[in-house]
């Protein structure tokens, strides 16, 4: 398995990337917060030769609005991968299945050249989810064993803690298969 981290506004720009094979930044929330550390996390990111993606932090409503302002904002290079973030947001509510899956097809029409991928914890996809739609592939959160998430569905992406960051696998064989598939 593929090791790799995700991070945000709340994690250093110069993280480390020893070991690493890819890294997900927090790009947007809603239309219109963006990660101020977005420029400098994502620099260090492809100056460590990483394969890169970006996250949206879904809200519920204006889902066109969102997606246009994802796409707007997160930076666009052949390979990177693009995600949804939906989980529950600060203020208790989170977008529907329906929103989800309107988003995901959304950012798809926009950046036709991506691959667009659901994050999601165990419990969403368990009792929210209704269709299964995870875009091009799921990345989900479950705090076990690496690559030993508790789902049934195919997966890509395990975020497997949060101890003392975001860390990940990734189920691909290399690194070059990896890359590959976010490229083609």
């Amino acid at each position: 398995m593929l090791r790799g981290i995700d991070v945000s506004s709340h994690q250093s720009s110069s993280y480390d990337t020893d070991d690493l094979s890819f890294v997900f930044v927090k790009a947007t929330e809603g239309r219109s917060y963006v990660n101020p550390k977005l420029a400098a996390q994502t620099k260090r990111g492809r100056d460590a030769g990483l394969v890169v993606g970006f996250y949206h932090f879904l809200w519920p409503g204006n889902l066109t609005e969102q997606a246009e302002y994802f796409v707007a904002k997160a930076p666009e290079k052949r390979g990177d991968i693009l995600a949804v973030d939906w989980e529950t947001t600060g203020d208790g509510s989170h977008a529907s299945n329906s929103e989800k899956d309107r988003f995901i097809r959304k950012v798809k029409q926009l950046r036709p050249h991506h691959k667009v991928v659901l994050y999601c914890n165990r419990h969403f996809w368990l009792s929210y989810d209704t269709t299964s739609y995870a875009g091009d592939g799921l990345w989900i959160a479950d705090y076990v064993t690496a690559g030993k998430p508790r789902i049934k569905a195919d997966w890509r992406f395990h975020q497997y803690t949060d101890d003392p960051l975001d860390k990940n696998v990734a189920d691909f064989s290399s690194e070059s298969a990896l890359r590959e598939w976010a490229g083609g």
